[in-house]
């Protein structure tokens, strides 16, 4: 891992990161827990996504200039997000990471730096 370099610039700037988010995305298709969640066209999904970790991850603050502040847990309240559910979106994710052949060093300190939006986003208890 390259401590010069954002997380951002790590997963190769836009055209990478938003590989990644593609691939990810197809896995939520295939998350039993998580596709119900979704809608049938995720385009729009993989766009917001694409500009939120762009700049979670250091990049242009894309997000902010298109939507304002993110307020992440406010924006996902209205869905019913539990521990099983924040488990199987990070498991997701560390999948499209493998699957884009991210060095381990980098894929394990990306999951460690999404677990606590993840969790931070549990509105149910089952």
């Amino acid at each position: 891992m390259d401590v010069e370099q954002t997380i951002y610039q790590q997963l190769g700037e836009s055209d990478g990161l938003r590989t990644i988010i593609e691939t990810f995305y197809e896995n939520v298709g295939n998350e039993p827990l998580l596709a119900p969640l979704f809608p049938e066209n995720m385009a729009p999904v993989i766009e917001k996504q694409h500009q939120f970790l762009t700049q979670f991850f250091g990049g242009p603050p894309l997000f902010s200039e298109k939507h304002g502040h993110p307020m992440m847990r406010a924006r996902h309240m209205r869905f019913p997000v539990t521990n099983e559910r924040a488990d199987a979106w990070l498991a997701c994710m560390n999948a499209a990471l493998e699957q884009n052949n991210v060095e381990d060093e980098l894929r394990e300190f990306v999951i460690a730096r999404l677990q606590g939006p993840a969790y931070h986003f549990v509105n149910t208890h089952s």
